[in-house]
């Protein structure tokens, strides 16, 4: 009879924690990224009144008699579904479509979070303000590259604060040298080109070309300040068809008092020589004047693109995504954060859209996973199972009174 009583109360402890759990999900109903979970029940040992028998001659086999002892909790799962997303418009908030965790660093280990509530810092750092956590990932190189092989660090973005400058290394031309004019001075071309120094410094160059017979001309560069040019004569010649055979192409060099000497390469592949007017002129010249950060932008893929008020768009660094293979096996950490555990597999960390990484959605938040109206269902079906439980210590301790009795 006293089997009763604890196989209730076992029930009742293990409606109690499946209540937790609910209330749990119920308060976090609004937290951003946060996962529900759930609660699993087994039951316990069972007490063997009369073991199986087999059948023997003319008779059946006979089945075992158990005795349950009650039951207890079998697990409390994470339940890893994807989230709303919730539009806010700033651009620091993202949120993650499919798979994968944001990462985040205090400076001594990773932790992961599907939070995506971000904001730059005082020092420009993505940060959780809540939390102080950094997000980490790859920074580009001087020349915008980002190589998500490198080691990773906390993303920085010094919006008001980069200045950018390069000095002119390539200039490209384009139109038409004429093939009808005559091979003299005086039908030579002029075009201008705006060179940068190291330090953003601009100077005016001219790029002359001479006819000096049928299909070949010479080009020159002169600086229209007055800066000593090396290297600045070359040949150029056209095929019969008025397409280009053969360029001299520098590299010019432009000696810049207290600035690092400009050394450009000239690119005539896109020069022709038919019939016509001289329009050779300047296409491109890869330097650019001084020029701070306006604006960034973030990318589905996680990277970060920067726009300068010299008219610069270069990429900044790239947010890290991490992925394990059994996501409900990471431990749930405050602050909307998960670590892994022994049982979720190793985290695999690199760019959003790969390896069964989700993408990342930019102005939005991702909000909880709980379903109200199945944790209103769950939170009634474990007060009436507790209920029941609850009834069946009253209905034991009611037999034992009677029991008891017997004496009298």
């Amino acid at each position: 009879m006293l089997r009763s009583l604890f196989a209730a109360i076992s029930g009742m402890r293990s409606q109690q924690t499946k209540l937790d759990v609910t209330a749990n999900n119920i308060a976090n109903v609004g937290t951003t990224g946060f996962k529900g979970s759930r609660v699993k029940f087994q039951d316990m040992l069972s007490q063997t009144i009369r073991s199986a028998s087999a059948p023997m001659g003319g008779r059946a086999g006979i089945n075992p008699s158990q005795v349950g002892l009650g039951m207890t909790i079998a697990g409390i799962d994470t339940i890893h579904t994807q989230g709303s997303l919730q539009a806010t418009g700033r651009v620091t908030d993202l949120a993650i479509q499919g798979g994968g965790l944001f990462v985040v660093s205090d400076g001594v280990r990773n932790l992961y979070t599907r939070d995506g509530s971000f904001s730059l810092s005082l020092s420009n750092e993505l940060v959780n303000a809540s939390t102080g956590l950094k997000v980490v990932g790859w920074m580009a190189d001087n020349n915008g590259q980002i190589s998500t092989q490198s080691a990773m660090q906390p993303i920085s973005i010094p919006v008001g604060e980069k200045i950018m400058t390069k000095a002119t290394a390539l200039v490209e031309m384009t139109g038409n040298l004429s093939s009808g004019v005559a091979a003299t001075a005086a039908s030579a071309h002029t075009t201008y080109v705006t060179a940068y120094d190291s330090k953003g410094a601009s100077h005016e160059l001219t790029v002359k070309f001479t006819k000096t017979a049928a299909n070949a001309w010479n080009w020159g560069v002169t600086s229209v300040g007055g800066l000593t040019v090396g290297n600045g004569s070359g040949t150029l010649s056209f095929t019969t068809a008025g397409a280009l055979n053969t360029a001299t192409t520098g590299p010019v060099t432009v000696t810049i008092p207290g600035a690092e000497t400009v050394s450009f390469s000239l690119d005539f592949n896109s020069l022709s020589q038919v019939a016509g007017d001289n329009t050779a002129l300047v296409k491109f010249q890869d330097g650019y004047p001084p020029g701070e950060l306006l604006t960034f932008s973030i990318g589905k893929t996680g990277v970060i693109t920067g726009t300068y008020s010299n008219g610069l768009v270069s990429d900044l660094g790239q947010i890290a995504l991490a992925y394990v293979a059994n996501p409900e096996g990471m431990l749930k950490s405050a602050g909307n954060l998960f670590d892994v555990s022994s049982n979720s597999g190793e985290v695999r960390i690199g760019a959003a859209g790969s390896d069964g990484r989700g993408t990342i959605e930019t102005g939005m938040l991702e909000m909880s996973n709980v379903d109200l109206a199945t944790e209103f269902t769950e939170m009634i079906s474990t007060s009436r199972a507790f209920q029941a439980n609850s009834r069946v210590v009253t209905t034991s301790d009611e037999m034992l009174q009677e029991l008891i009795q017997l004496k009298r």
